[in-house]
């Protein structure tokens, strides 16, 4: 997919916004008001010097001296004006305000801005996870984890930082800037031309053009990051290979030395961020300079007053604080928008297969593959594939390692679209069929089960939400776990480990047969159920689904001949085709 520029992604994200624009609103609005209260201290305090000249000159050219600096010393609207007018205890009164209102009113900003972020944080968090599942299995199977698990926590945190830091700045910014160049230029067009440009290098061009320079490298540190984040977890999960084969030196070297490059692109973006500074600093310095000898040059010119100079100088120095936010703001910028457009990445990919809600319901009566082609990619599993399961028919499905046995149940879940023929339940396309309703037929049994991190007795429950303690524990009978699950300590409420790891596989596997029956759907699809069991094991199962599934359509594949032992027709698979 094409990388969108910066400005799409800001873009995109700011549109994320609009249930909470009224919040916005008022944080631009607190914003701006908190900076006009800071900077205008500055500019009172500057004019109570500039009228406390004028005083002193006005009463030593009454005296005859230094006449002529008395008539240069001529006053601007504000000196003459509402400054003029107010006592030093109005003018005190009036700074101990501001100072307090500029407090309270970056306090309501800060607030404002952070519950938009944290609320919309929830949001997305909301959006991403239903896209996942939207994404699942098709698009999901085999992507890398790590970097999902990146996306999912650290990627989307860092957008903290763009809607509480980023967004209203930047309209605060352009708004107490405008209401700048417009002080500033009432007292000459001039210090307003040069303000506006000021503020234009400092606040748009520095910002814009490091964000440019660190776009690229700002994505390629997310996806680092991310690549870590997948390699450790590989080296958890494959602790036991690793100590076991001594692979321990070689894992930690490559964890070395990708920490190690990860730390190289961290200083690359440091030093572009350092430089960065400098520069608006040195702007910053260069314009103050620049406001100062303009309207110097103003004055001796008799365009201005010299209250003009200290004044405009004043407040052109003061004045740079929101516009230093979004060149701050710059420096990690591209690593926020490089998260943004991995977040987005994952909202706006299309699912290959569409969930279905407006389409058949349907009774379960058999199910059928009729000339099926299907491929992952490039690597075709399936060709011209026809086959028919019969209501209360144990179908054994035999055959080696990548044959395609489990493609061909994961067509029959619809996890995948086939490429051509139809995928057929009760003779209806499983594309027409409400997803709800096929999800309801179907018991499905997966080569490694899954446990979620909770009790035994939840984790049966996953195949029938709300189910009693009764009905689980009749599943775990049927799925010959019962006995094993009250000898644990707890019984039902014994806790599995992450992952299941405090479970044998034939225990995990054993679980996720009793999940399948607890959901009791009349089409049972197992992929290779008996694979982590023992013959003993192996035999109880077997009998079990041979007593309690004969009024059910089984679905069996293994590469086991054993366990086609109940299988009413046996099906022998290789290299996508029947025999």
């Amino acid at each position: 997919m094409k990388r969108r520029n910066g400005i799409q992604i800001m873009g995109s994200l700011v549109g994320l916004v609009r249930p909470l624009l009224h919040i916005m609103t008022a944080a631009v609005a607190l914003g701006v008001l908190g900076y006009l209260c800071a900077i205008f201290l500055t500019i009172l305090a500057g004019s109570v010097l500039v009228r406390e000249l004028l005083v002193r000159a006005g009463a030593e050219a009454s005296f005859g001296m230094a006449a002529s600096f008395g008539a240069a010393v001529s006053s601007s609207w504000l000196t003459e004006g509402l400054f003029a007018k107010l006592s030093y205890e109005g003018i005190f009164a009036a700074l101990v305000i501001l100072a307090i209102l500029r407090g309270i009113l970056h306090y309501m900003e800060q607030y404002c801005n952070h519950f938009i972020a944290f609320k919309l944080l929830a949001m997305i968090r909301h959006q991403v996870f239903a896209a996942l599942r939207k994404l699942c299995p098709a698009k999901l199977e085999g992507r890398d984890r790590g970097n999902l698990i990146s996306i999912i926590t650290t990627d989307i945190e860092l957008l903290e930082v763009f809607y509480a830091h980023t967004i209203s700045p930047i309209a605060i910014a352009a708004l107490t800037s405008l209401v700048m160049t417009l002080f500033l230029g009432s007292f000459h067009p001039l210090a307003g031309l040069l303000a506006s440009a000021a503020y234009l290098v400092v606040g748009a061009v520095l910002p814009l053009w490091n964000g440019k320079r660190g776009g690229g490298k700002g994505m390629e540190f997310r996806t680092e990051f991310g690549n870590l984040n997948s390699f450790v977890l590989d080296s958890l999960r494959g602790l036991d290979e690793t100590i076991q084969y001594g692979q321990g030196d070689g894992r930690k070297e490559e964890m070395s030395r990708r920490s190690r490059r990860l730390g190289e692109m961290q200083k690359e973006l440091s030093g572009m961020e350092a430089s960065q500074r400098a520069l608006t600093n040195l702007a910053i310095l260069v314009f103050s300079f620049a406001m100062l000898f303009l309207t110097l040059g103003l004055y001796r010119g008799g365009q201005t007053g010299f209250d003009t100079v200290v004044i405009c100088t004043i407040a052109m120095m003061g004045s740079f604080g929101p516009v230093v936010a979004l060149a701050s703001l710059s420096n990690n910028l591209h690593q926020t928008l490089a998260s943004g457009e991995r977040v987005l990445s994952i909202l706006e990919e299309e699912p290959q297969v569409r969930e279905v809600k407006n389409g058949i319901s349907t009774e379960f009566s058999g199910a059928a593959l009729d000339h099926v082609a299907f491929a992952y990619e490039e690597e075709t599993i399936l060709r011209d594939y026809s086959i028919r399961f019969r209501p209360g028919q144990i179908a054994g499905i035999h055959g080696n390692s990548g044959s395609g046995k489990s493609t061909l149940l994961k067509l029959l879940m619809r996890f995948f679209d086939v490429q051509s023929g139809t995928v057929e339940i009760s003779g209806e396309d499983i594309r027409n069929i409400n997803t709800k309703n096929l999800r309801d037929m179907e018991s499905y049994v997966t080569q490694e089960t899954y446990l979620f991190h909770d009790s035994i007795a939840n984790n049966i429950a996953v195949g029938k939400p709300g189910a009693s303690r009764e009905e689980i524990m009749e599943a775990a009978k049927k799925a010959s776990i019962h006995d094993f699950i009250l000898s644990l300590p707890n019984g039902y409420d014994t806790q599995v480990g992450e992952l299941g790891d405090t479970l044998s596989g034939g225990e995990r596997q054993r679980i996720g047969i009793a999940r399948a029956f607890l959901h009791d759907g009349p089409l049972l699809l197992l992929d290779e159920p008996t694979s982590n069991l023992d013959s003993l094991n192996e035999g109880i199962i077997l009998r079990s689904l041979n007593e309690t599934c004969r009024e059910k359509t089984v679905v069996l594949v293994s590469h086991r001949k054993s366990t086609m032992g109940i299988a009413d027709v046996v099906y022998k698979m290789e290299n996508g085709r029947l025999s």
